[in-house]
């Protein structure tokens, strides 16, 4: 092509763009091509679907097999755990079993030492008839325990949530001081100040009195009360004291309606050793008390221990620690959801 035909507008010169288009669209035929040829490879070779196909299959059951040794393990771990707590609480249950079962033997066999333990000619009252024999009858003594047991609580309970609380918030001279001559009585023994106190009920006139020893079991209990009562309040924030006061309510208000459900932990915590104490008591309900129909269940038990004649009837024995068990059990659980969290009021801070 000559110069002039170049310069010739009829005959423009061709631009770059048009000039690589027709190596473009090759480029893009030989790839589409490739493309297919790629997909056709895939399409008539099944051996690497298959073996895709495997590999997913394996992956899958070797997954499978972990997550059940996983399941089996996390069951066998679980087995474990329940069976060692069966086998405790059937090793804790079993010497209330026994007490139970051998109160009601039949007769003859009720008065033989319990072995075996279960009733072998059926099942009978007659130990509890036995039982109800001794002294002025096991339903008056329980009724005396129940009253000395319940008056003990209540009055423990007034006392030691008035003080505790004292102890608390309040600030006094000679507090500190106070508060450990009130713990520094915990080590003093009952056996040594049993002779005191048979002089001060003496001279009360509260001597062969259930009032007498409710008061003295009062005073035992008293300074462990004191001491559980001031760390549950010792944990609880101040702010919630301040907040009520700015809101109106005074000391008294403030303690029942605030600051009480608060320290219920402590409060059962308390009750349940109060009850316990005073219900189990022999020593004391021996000494200050001289009438037979004001005995407690415990002194009645060691009657029933020491036996008529130097006969002992083991099937009586046997329904008076039944008697004497069930209250003890209907009391701690009924408040077993506070006891643990009231022993440990106010060890941390």
């Amino acid at each position: 092509m000559s110069n002039k035909s170049m310069n010739d507008p009829l005959h423009p010169r061709p631009s770059r763009l048009a000039s690589l288009a027709p190596q473009d669209e090759g480029e893009g035929a030989r790839r589409s091509n490739t493309l297919e040829g790629e997909g056709q490879l895939r399409l008539s070779s099944p051996h690497g679907e298959v073996r895709n196909g495997a590999k997913r299959n394996e992956a899958s059951n070797h997954e499978g097999a972990w997550l059940r040794f996983k399941r089996a393990k996390t069951l066998r771990k679980n087995f474990a755990y329940h069976g060692a707590g069966l086998a405790i609480a059937l090793f804790f249950l079993a010497p209330l079993a026994v007490t139970l079962l051998a109160s009601f033997r039949h007769g003859t066999e009720a008065r033989q030492p319990a072995i075996p333990p279960w009733p072998t000619n059926g099942f009978s009252l007659d130990s509890y008839r036995s039982l109800d024999s001794f002294g002025a009858g096991v339903w008056q003594h329980t009724v005396n325990s129940l009253a000395v047991s319940l008056a003990t609580v209540v009055l423990t309970v007034a006392v030691s949530l008035l003080a505790g609380y004292g102890f608390s918030r309040y600030r006094f001279p000679l507090k500190n001081v106070l508060f450990v001559l009130v713990i520094a009585t915990l080590m003093i023994p009952f056996q040594s100040i049993l002779t005191p106190l048979f002089i001060i009920l003496a001279k009360l006139g509260l001597n062969n009195s259930l009032v007498g020893l409710t008061l003295v079991y009062v005073t035992l209990q008293l300074p462990f009360s004191v001491f559980m009562m001031r760390n549950a309040f010792d944990a609880v924030p101040k702010e919630i004291e301040e907040a009520a006061r700015i809101d109106g309510a005074r000391d008294l208000m403030l303690l029942v309606r605030v600051l009480l459900p608060l320290v219920l932990p402590g409060v059962a915590t308390v009750a349940i050793f109060a009850f316990l104490n005073a219900w189990n008591e022999f020593l004391a309900a021996l000494v200050l008390l001289s009438s037979n129909e004001k005995y407690t269940l415990p002194v009645l038990m060691m009657a029933v221990r020491a036996g008529r004649l130097g006969a002992i009837n083991w099937g009586a024995v046997q329904a008076g620690v039944a008697v004497m068990t069930i209250p003890c059990l209907i009391v701690f659980l009924a408040l077993q959801r506070y006891y643990m969290r009231g022993l440990m009021a106010g060890a941390v801070k």
